[in-house]
Parts: C-alpha cells; structure tokens; sequence
C-alpha cells in the first residue's frame, strides 16, 4: 500500500509498504479521508520522537473483521488503543491506560495511509446525516468537547479561547453552543473573518476571563492565557509543541487559578453535533490533496493561515 512516512529526519511517500494485517478484536479500514494536525507537523519537529505513518483525524470504511457487522461501515475511530485491563481501561479512561498507543503519534501507524487497523472497540459508525468531510473533523471536533466534561461551569462564562486555527475555531464554537460568552483572539485576518462568519466574536480580549483556552499551539500560549484569566479562574491547555517551555508559574499561584490539561475526548458528542448541525466544519477545509500528493499538502497545512489540509485517499 502507499503510506506517507516519517524516519525521524524525513517525510517520503512508500507506495510498497506491506498492508496491515488485523489481528483478534481488530478491523483493517481502508481510508477515505485524513486530516493533517498541528500534531502532525509538530512530529517532523521531535515531537515524542514517532517513527512511521503519521495522521489521527480519519474516515474510512471496514473491509476486514471477524465481526461481520462492521464489514463496509463507514467509521472514524479513537486514537488511544489501551490495555483494556489496567485500572484506568477498567474505569472508563482508556484514554490514559499507562500501555496505550496512540495513533500516528506513539507506537502505532496512522491513517495518511491506503489502510490502517484499528481496534474494534475503538471504531464509531458515521451517522447517514454526517458527510464524509464532516466526519473526518470528529477527532478534534471531541478534542473540543473534552473541554464540556473538564469544566462544568461554562454557561454564562465569560470565556477567551486564544488561537485562530482549526481547533480553536472548533472550541470556540462549542463553548458557544454550550452558552458561554466568547471572544476568540488571533493573529490572522483570513481565518479570523471566517471566524466571524461562523458567528463566533473575535477581537483583543480585555484581562478578567472565567476562562481561557489556550489553542495556539505556541510555546508563549500558556503566559498569555494566564493574564487573561480572573483570580480563581480557569486555563484549559489544549497546546502540544515539541518546543521546551520556559514559563513563571507564580501567577498562577498567586491568582489560584485552575490548570486543566485537555486532550482527547469522547466521540460520541461530536458525532451527534455534526449530525444535528450543531457545528459547522466545511469552512475550515482549504484544500483537499490525492495520496499521491500527501508531502505538497503537509506542506500547505504548514503554511501560516492554513487551516485544515485533507488527504483523499481514494482520489
């Protein structure tokens, strides 16, 4: 099959790569779409030194499981595969089950690939009402649900999200719908004017947040949510950089402000808001890019003011 990889110096595109072959409890998908992320780009800087095919934001359809029910469902799939037996699978978290692999990122081929295998119970069936270039935003559309099942105060909140890309742009959507009152800061006027036509305010927010969400996906992310938020407010993270941080915690010490460290989240949310047209990705697409071309389009998504890049694997 053709995969795009990653050898810790190089991207290339393999088109001899042996295809995958799934195993008792797993599914072989063939990939429709795949989405590249600012993980993705973060991991041709060091980021978690990953070896092998890159991309976690997919939609595919299942050609292979010994669960005959999902033979040509049309699936997205979590990323985090866990032991399924350690206290943290047992409880419900197998998102931070300590053996887990994540896909495209740690110890498990990604999806900008012909195929990949997933486990089974990690796989979601795609509502009929949910587009296929829709489906492909669930990864990090949950990513910002996440923020919905870490911080339970949002309605009525006044809420910063700093960070104009595609995941910002997702957050800030989803805080709205869940009745805070939102700004989102940026440093691009095209992504910011598509901002505005998705309805979400942006503008230079005034210090005295309940809370800020840090989407820049810079290391100088956390100063600055820090200085937006009110004394015994909250910052959530959502930044991963492969970039050291050199930062003075003090005020967070000093104004008690929450923390809170946020990165995947549950499936099941964002596939009812796509289906209900709760949120709307389209707007966020730039470009759609064959297999064939996958090392032009991480190029595009590596340009500054590129939202979303989408490989095509069936083009």
């Amino acid at each position: 099959m053709r995969a795009l990889r990653w050898d810790g110096t190089r991207l290339s595109l393999a088109r001899d790569v042996p295809d995958p072959v799934p195993t008792a409890g797993e599914a072989l998908v063939r990939v429709r779409l795949a989405g590249i992320c600012r993980t993705d780009l973060e991991i041709t800087r060091g980021y978690l030194a990953f070896r092998g095919t890159p991309g976690h934001e997919w939609l595919g359809e299942v050609v292979a499981a010994a669960d005959g029910t999902w033979r040509a469902a049309r699936v997205v799939g979590e990323i985090n595969p866990g032991c399924g037996t350690c206290p943290a699978c047992v409880s419900g978290l197998g998102r931070h089950c300590p053996h887990r692999r994540v896909t495209g990122i740690v110890g498990a081929d990604g999806a900008l690939a012909d195929f990949l295998v997933v486990p089974l119970a990690n796989l979601h069936r795609v509502p009929d009402a949910v587009g296929d270039r829709e489906a492909v935003f669930t990864e990090p559309l949950a990513a910002a649900f996440e923020i919905l099942d870490q911080v339970t105060a949002v309605a009525g909140a006044r809420a910063v999200v700093l960070g104009d890309g595609k995941l910002g742009l997702l957050v800030a959507q989803v805080l709205s719908g869940a009745g805070a009152d939102v700004v989102l800061a940026g440093r691009h006027d095209a992504k910011l004017t598509r901002a505005r036509a998705l309805g979400i305010r942006t503008g230079d927010p005034a210090p005295g947040a309940d809370l800020v969400v840090d989407a820049t996906g810079s290391p100088d992310g956390l100063a600055r949510a820090l200085a937006l938020v009110r004394p015994r407010g909250t910052v959530v993270l959502k930044t991963t950089v492969a970039a050291e941080h050199n930062l003075d915690l003090a005020p967070a010490v000093i104004n008690e402000v929450t923390i809170v460290g946020s990165r995947c989240g549950r499936f099941a949310p964002a596939l009812a808001a796509l289906a209900d047209h709760a949120v709307t990705v389209a707007p966020l697409i730039d470009a759609v890019y064959p297999l064939d071309d996958a090392l032009t389009a991480v190029a595009h998504a590596a340009r500054p003011g590129t939202l979303k890049v989408l490989v095509d694997a069936g083009a």
